[in-house]
């Protein structure tokens, strides 16, 4: 019964998460035909920042279910929000400082994603009742 509380959020979250790859992925291969080689892998990268810290959250976020664990679930959710930014910042950070990118592709990837897991929950609700 529990884990039948949490399935539709998990199912959510991976259909998201799989948006969210197919968008970088798609943006990374028109910014090398666009532009060149840099910008595409400079995409690439930043989409995958912060692909990679999402799916460290939604990780977080469905570990626990039910009501009797209420105080987990918070714990969890909030640990994996706070792992989320700290994976953000080690991953920038190692890209600043040991990769030579393009900066403009980078970070207009990283927000294109962050825009879609802001709006994209909107595409996958059914108002079908």
């Amino acid at each position: 019964m529990v884990s039948a509380l949490v399935k539709p959020g998990r199912q959510l979250a991976k259909r998201l998460l799989l948006l969210q790859s197919g968008v970088v992925l798609t943006t990374a291969i028109m910014a090398v035909f666009a532009v060149s080689v840099d910008w595409g892998i400079s995409a690439l990268i930043g989409g995958s920042i912060f692909v990679v810290a999402n799916a460290a959250f939604a990780g977080c976020a469905f570990l626990f279910s039910g009501a009797s664990k209420a105080r987990l679930i918070m714990a969890s959710f909030f640990g994996g929000e706070a792992l989320k930014i700290l994976i953000t910042v080690i991953l920038f950070s190692v890209v600043f400082l040991y990769m030579e990118v393009e900066l403009v592709p980078l970070k207009l990837a990283y927000l294109l994603v962050l825009g879609i897991n802001i709006f994209g929950p909107v595409l996958f609700i059914n108002n079908n009742k």
